[in-house]
């Protein structure tokens, strides 16, 4: 009798818990889904500081001096102003293999040469769950000694992607703090904003790290760095209106928490291989461009704000469409 007391009582909990986590679903779609309304102001468009993540291809001596003239024309169209090329990954101690990037140097040239006003940062980053170690100061030595050996072939600046890096991790300010000496740009891809309070803790248990920062250490981050390009894709998110809500909201809050100073920059998933395939539908560079563009009309005009695409070789002639007809200024 006790037992089958037990029984019913932890069943009860167990359907309010259920009926909670239900509620709380549906209000948090309700309120992606309010934020992906309405139309974005004409002026809410490209103000010429958009970047994009260029594959290794352009620096291991797969692309010729040609490719780059063809780059430049492909993006002579565009609002592109920063190019990350990726020059890395480090090594397990920090250090960089130079033989894998054996035409940076050429590269680098060749796009002062036929791309004036583009800026060529180094996309460099690694694994830290387990591989390559942001705690130790030895690393953090050795990647420094990496950027400064890779700034000597001439790059603008330095693009640093560390996978996954948790919140509060005051060992990658540090990194940061130590870089910003060696170079004449330092920009830094992040993690999403944690959207609403409690919401990192239901994704930090199911995934045993972090998915979203907070804001304060987002903040932190921000104001370290030239440039700060907001991962704002691979959301798992099931409709497009959800995705375009989400984008919106993590926009308005970056928007508020990136200073002025800051060139903040939203990414746009010009890729096709999410992992689950509703992703597949729902994220698209319209969606992403649209929903920072709902957001940046509410919070008003802002200079040193842009679109990030990811990524150059993944990217098709409808993603590179939908940049153009979502973000670019109406030619007259």
């Amino acid at each position: 009798m006790i037992l089958r007391t037990v029984i019913r009582r932890g069943l009860r909990l167990l359907a309010l818990a259920l009926v909670v986590v239900v509620v709380l679903a549906g209000l948090l779609a309700a309120a992606f889904r309010l934020q992906f309304t309405g139309d974005p102001a004409d002026w809410a468009k490209s103000t010429g500081n958009d970047a994009i993540w260029l594959g290794h291809m352009w620096v291991d001596g797969r692309k010729t001096e040609q490719d780059v003239k063809e780059l430049a024309e492909r993006l002579g169209r565009t609002g592109v102003k920063d190019v990350y090329v990726h020059s890395g990954p480090f090594t397990a101690d920090g250090g960089l293999d130079l033989g894998r990037i054996s035409t940076a140097g050429s590269f680098v040239r060749w796009a002062d040469a036929h791309m004036p006003g583009i800026r060529v940062s180094a996309w460099l980053g690694q694994k830290v769950d387990g591989f390559l170690d942001l705690d130790s100061p030895a690393t953090r030595q050795n990647i420094l000694a990496s950027v400064r050996t890779i700034m000597g072939l001439g790059y603008e600046g330095i693009h640093y992607n560390f996978e996954p890096i948790g919140d509060s991790d005051d060992d990658f300010l540090k990194l940061l703090d130590d870089t910003r000496p060696l170079t004449r740009l330092l920009s830094t891809s992040t993690p999403q904003i944690e959207p609403y309070p409690l919401l990192r803790l239901g994704p930090r248990t199911y995934l045993g790290r972090d998915k979203y920062w907070s804001q304060g250490f987002f903040e932190s981050v921000a104001r370290r760095v030239d440039q700060v390009a907001v991962m704002s894709y691979d959301t798992a998110m099931p409709t497009e209106s959800l995705y375009g809500g989400f984008v919106a909201r993590q926009t308005e809050l970056a928007l508020k928490l990136v200073p002025e100073t800051t060139t903040l920059l939203m990414g746009a998933p010009a890729y096709h291989d999410h992992g689950v395939p509703w992703s597949d539908a729902a994220e698209s560079v319209a969606v992403s461009v649209r929903g920072a563009a709902l957001a940046l009309s509410e919070h008003g005009r802002r200079e040193r704000f842009g679109v990030a695409l990811y990524v150059d070789f993944a990217a098709t002639p409808q993603d590179w469409l939908e940049y153009e007809r979502e973000w670019l200024p109406t030619r007259r």
